[in-house]
């Protein structure tokens, strides 16, 4: 037993958490492209860590202090990193301290950097209530930095103010209180320098443990609507998030570009979105990932879906509210990025990356918050959020947010308002899904014949072990007792089942629940039973 169990735990390490290969097989999302991450990140860590003293001399020209005063954090373990970035903390005479982050991969890098910078000096501007790191300065690979305007000398910063008026009393657009010039360095990747946050730790640090206590809930809750409403009283007239250009003069002209997006850039699926658009469309990841269909049956069922989604639209929207108003959102608010006391009081907000200009509409709370009666974070001035829950449209727009969750949050919670689960089929999606596309049948056998050519390039990787063949027969020696485990969600029971369960199932196959002893007549007849008596959507 304990030599199976060995071997069974071999796996390789992705950016979160690892995989086998026996895994990796039934993924939704491209692993063969995951697992270039670690090692990427690992050479940007090797690269910083060469690089260190150049770290000290950006931090000491943005702060005008002396080199000698600022030592980078040789401690490994002091860095921070994110799935696209990562964090260095420098100390600063040994008191302050500030981060540089520094952007991990190509591509996108410089278009979200000048995002994120745009999005701390908007809201320093215009929502000073809202605590964030103070950003000292910036630059970006085109060799273009700015510097925080109170760490100037004064005779530059009366020339900057004589130039803002100037430019003001001349209807042009005025520049932010950041002065720009050539770097006279030669950055090879873009970079901001923040303080960090020396109040609170990060929510994650504590979430699991005490997010039962309705005390601490409480004051979580109050802080994060005074956040979301904040940012909800400045209306802007077009949705995308804000950006800065080569004149340090903040604007609503990009595309928006959120973690979705970045995710289907980086996975190499086009998404035929100029910088100056301002839409996305979810059927990039079915058209262009090579595993996004498994068989025919997961074709149908997907692309249904996708069609259902479309139609329903109307219904999860407001036409009144099409043309606006559209409010600055946070959309990477997870526990991380949020900073708060021995109470969780928040404290701070970080990592302002994928924030956007979006429809009213779609102003919720965080997704890992929807447990919370939605009547303890909203105020009058948001009854439009009241009723997108009561209508449903927090999922509708949550799915549509998701690169591989749209089927099972579809099914789970926007499907069941309209019919009966038992209602859905093999029948129904093979009627429905053909609407989605013409030839929608030679359209799925396309994509299952790439899933067999990446399944034979994951068998092939070496970077991945295969499970012995022994280690399948393990479970057969539990007892039902032994094989029965509880999750922590229905997320996670859904993974679960679909992985080592659903996927292993051949067509035809008569099937017999252990645990409930119900007979089951195929595959799908499995599918509405976990659906309906274990919550487990697959």
């Amino acid at each position: 037993m304990t030599s199976c169990l060995s071997k069974m735990s071999r796996s390789l390490p992705l950016l979160k958490g690892s995989i086998t290969l026996e895994d990796a097989l039934t993924e939704d999302s491209d692993v063969l492209h995951e697992l270039s991450y670690p090692e990427k990140r690992l050479d940007f860590y090797v690269y910083l860590s060469e690089h260190r003293q150049h770290l000290e001399e950006l931090v000491s020209f943005h702060l005008g202090v002396p080199k000698e005063t600022c030592k980078a954090a040789r401690d490994f373990r002091e860095w921070v990193h994110g799935s696209f970035n990562a964090c260095v903390p420098v100390y600063v005479d040994e008191t302050a301290k500030c981060r540089v982050k520094k952007s991990q991969f190509p591509g996108n890098a410089e278009e979200k950097l000048r995002c994120e910078v745009a999005t701390y000096i908007w809201i320093e501007n215009n929502c000073p209530d809202i605590s964030i790191p103070r950003l000292r300065g910036f630059g970006f690979p085109s060799g273009r930095c700015f510097t925080a305007l109170e760490n100037k000398p004064i005779l530059r910063r009366i020339a900057w103010f004589f130039q803002r008026t100037t430019l003001w009393l001349f209807g042009y657009p005025t520049p932010s209180q950041y002065i720009g010039r050539q770097s006279p360095f030669s950055p090879d990747s873009g970079y901001l320098i923040v303080d960090c946050v020396e109040e609170g730790e990060m929510l994650s640090e504590s979430w699991n443990l005490l997010h039962h206590d309705r005390k601490r809930r409480a004051n979580l809750f109050a802080g994060l609507s005074r956040i979301m409403l904040s940012l909800a009283r400045v209306p802007f007239p077009r949705i995308g998030p804000l950006t800065i250009d080569n004149c340090g003069v903040l604007s609503l002209a990009c595309r928006p570009l959120t973690c979705i997006l970045q995710q289907l850039e980086n996975f190499g699926i086009p998404t035929d979105i100029p910088k100056d658009r301002t839409y996305v469309t979810a059927d990039a990841r079915i058209r262009y990932m090579p595993n996004s269909i498994h068989n025919t049956l997961d074709g149908q069922a997907q692309l249904s879906a996708l069609t259902m989604m479309r139609s329903l639209l109307p219904h999860f929207t407001d036409r009144d509210l099409r043309w606006g108003p559209f409010i600055l959102m946070l959309t990477d608010l997870h526990q991380s990025n949020i900073f708060v006391s021995n109470d969780w009081h928040v404290t701070a907000i970080i990592d302002l990356e994928w924030a956007c200009a979006l429809p009213i509409e779609m102003l919720h709370p965080p997704y890992w918050l929807t447990g919370v009666a939605i009547d303890r974070i909203v105020e009058e001035e948001l009854e439009i959020m009241r009723k997108g829950w009561e209508i449903g449209n927090f999922w509708y727009f949550s799915a549509l947010d998701c690169l591989n969750g749209l089927y099972s949050l579809y099914m789970s919670h926007i499907q069941r308002i309209f019919a009966a689960t038992e209602d859905s089929g093999p029948k129904f999606d093979r009627t429905v899904s053909a609407y989605w596309t013409a030839n929608t049948a030679e359209f799925i056998a396309a994509k299952v014949r790439d899933k067999e050519v990446y399944s034979s390039q994951l068998r092939e990787c070496p970077k991945l072990i295969r499970l012995p063949a022994e280690s399948s027969d393990l479970s057969s020696a539990l007892s039902t007792d032994q094989r029965v485990h509880r999750f922590g969600s229905p997320e996670d029971l859904s993974t679960h089942f679909k992985r080592k369960h659903l996927q292993h199932i051949k067509m035809g196959q008569t099937l017999e629940g252990p645990v409930c002893e119900m007979p089951l007549d195929h595959k799908q007849h499995l599918r509405n039973h976990a659906l309906r008596i274990h919550k487990a959507v697959s």
